[in-house]
């Protein structure tokens, strides 16, 4: 039985192309299917979460992250009376719009993207969904629901009026303008409950997986996570109960509990705060002008200090900080090549750039080629295009160290 408050599948607002239901999938079910079997979903498998893809087998990618916080979203969810297939269809989206190299190749289109309208991963993801999937007969895109549109557009709370974040101050990205142009997908109130717990799910993950990757590679050791909140009583608790573990096993057992300890806390202050707001719809959920789904204060503050510690100890550590201008250097002349020059793009290309009425329109579909890039294929085409191998291609070690 699903919570009053969560989304149900027979009250669904539909899809813009309107098609007959399916016999034994729910229209969330079938949206989560969609993005499952979705190119662009399959292209995250070799992009970057934060080492570039080459860089080692046992690193997170965007496509084992994506996998990580679809888990985590349809645990809280399950848990709360939501709509477990929505959420997860949410968490599996919500990357897709994600260019090579990261956040980095991220910062990089969009500072070329500047004169043309920008460029957003999340207004990015929804332009796949909508239109750069090209492969059913009737549409293009993959015809989602509009709960899972709202929830792509919206998962980090209201975009425009008094609620959203200032990060969003300014015009709307033009991926996403086009998008609620075509279909109001009320971006001044927050998405669901199910959007929400998408969006702490991506926390969680990422919180987690970071520190064990940022071990793994050698960045910092157990006995800089045994000076921080959260992590530091978890080794402690570990070390109590299993004195003298394997190094491996201690380290797992240890960030397992900080993992633990963030579901169960986003849990308990999501139960707290329904009881209290007693919410009988979904849109109860979305006018209630704050977030239901969220981390207590406590946690939080102690999530913000291992945050900071990862900024500087592994985001902006000096061989990261390497790569990343080799990288940003890839994107800018793999840009700047296409647009010299776009009979470099491929064929099936050829029919969208014949159809740019001018040079924002091409940037457009140059960004939208450059953006569906996996880390390897830029690297490659660098090369071939530009000359030289800014970024070498070798494969890292098979088994942990």
């Amino acid at each position: 039985m699903l919570a009053p408050f969560a989304c149900q599948p027979d009250a669904s607002r539909g899809r813009l192309y309107e098609e007959r239901m399916s016999s034994f999938r729910s229209p969330y079910q079938r949206d989560r299917d969609r993005i499952i079997h979705s190119s662009a979903f399959r292209r995250l498998k070799h992009k970057t979460q934060v080492f570039v893809e080459h860089e080692g087998d046992y690193y997170r990618t965007r496509l084992t992250h994506s996998i990580e916080v679809a888990q985590v979203a349809r645990t809280i969810a399950g848990v709360l009376g939501l709509n477990t297939d929505l959420a997860e269809c949410i968490a599996l989206a919500h990357d897709l719009g994600h260019t090579p190299f990261g956040h980095t190749g991220e910062d990089a289109l969009s500072a070329l993207m500047a004169p043309y309208g920008g460029f957003d991963h999340n207004a990015q993801a929804l332009r796949i969904v909508t239109r750069l999937e090209r492969h059913y007969a009737d549409f293009d895109g993959l015809n989602l629901t509009w709960e899972s549109l709202e929830g792509i557009a919206k998962h980090n709370g209201p975009v425009i009026g008094e609620n959203a974040d200032e990060k969003h101050a300014g015009p709307l990205p033009y991926a996403l303008a086009e998008v609620n142009a075509q279909w109001d997908l009320h971006l001044h109130t927050h998405a669901s409950a199910e959007a929400q717990v998408a969006a702490i799910a991506d926390d969680v993950a990422y919180s987690h997986h970071d520190l064990h990757d940022g071990l793994r590679s050698g960045l910092f050791d157990e006995a800089d996570l045994m000076e921080l909140p959260v992590t530091g009583p978890a080794f402690a608790e570990v070390d109590a109960i299993y004195p003298g573990l394997d190094p491996m096993r201690r380290r797992h057992e240890a960030l397992r509990r900080v993992f633990g300890r963030m579901v169960e806390d986003v849990i308990a202050v999501a139960q707290g705060r329904l009881e209290a707001a007693q919410p009988q719809s979904v849109d109860d959920i979305r006018l209630m002008g704050t977030t239901i789904i969220r981390f207590s204060k406590p946690l939080y503050q102690e999530l913000k200090a291992i945050r900071s510690f990862l900024f500087h100890r592994m985001y902006r550590a000096p061989s990261v900080m390497e790569v990343r201008a080799k990288v940003t250097q890839v994107v800018q002349d793999l840009f700047a090549a296409f647009m010299a020059d776009p009979g470099l793009l491929p064929a099936e290309w050829e029919h969208a750039v014949q159809a740019c009425a001018d040079q924002t329109e091409l940037a457009r579909t140059v960004a939208d080629y450059v953006a569906g890039m996996t880390d390897r294929f830029a690297i490659l085409e660098h090369g071939r295009l530009c000359g030289g191998a800014l970024v070498e291609t070798h494969t890292g070690p098979s088994f942990p160290s």
